[in-house]
């Protein structure tokens, strides 16, 4: 568990800084999920995700932008398995890498987007969470979940 969620992290830190300009963001809740049987008798394996909330207001008009983006960044890092649901309000991106990592690019109802990855059903194991992981230690009780910040870049609605 604790090698998936810094490989997530990895991944994570890794696709924000792709993204130029750069936006702001926050990390988001840290998930874990035991993986069971089917029959709800426990396997010893968990299901690992992390995730990103981009604070910086994305416009409709560089939505296709930013996402293209960072699907091209995934492609650069090996991933493949792309799943692309090109919903005009809200899209997603879904692929995997060799080693069973999965992205998720989620775009919400209000044009928040959010930025998952993780494995499933990883060997149990102890975890530590970076610092300003939601509900962890040197983290907020809350995340934050609407973006504000404003670019003069992401944020513009002219052409």
């Amino acid at each position: 568990m604790q090698h998936a969620g810094q490989r997530a992290e990895k991944i994570l830190d890794d696709t924000m800084q792709a993204i130029q300009p750069p936006v702001k963001w926050v990390r988001g809740v840290a998930m874990e999920s035991a993986c069971s049987t089917g029959l709800n008798e426990p396997t010893g394996t968990t299901t690992v995700m992390r995730g990103r909330k981009i604070l910086t207001v994305i416009s409709g008009n560089r939505r296709g932008e930013l996402l293209a983006m960072i699907q091209r960044h995934w492609e650069r890092q090996g991933f493949r398995n792309f799943d692309v649901d090109h919903d005009e309000k809200m899209p997603q991106i879904r692929a995997t890498a060799a080693d069973g990592l999965t992205v998720i690019l989620d775009v919400g109802n209000i044009g928040n987007v959010y930025i998952d990855a993780g494995y499933g059903c990883v060997r149990d194991s102890e975890m530590t969470y970076p610092k300003g992981t939601p509900g962890h230690p040197g983290g907020p009780e809350e995340p934050e979940r609407i973006p504000h910040e404003h670019s003069p870049y992401w944020s513009a609605t002219g052409s």
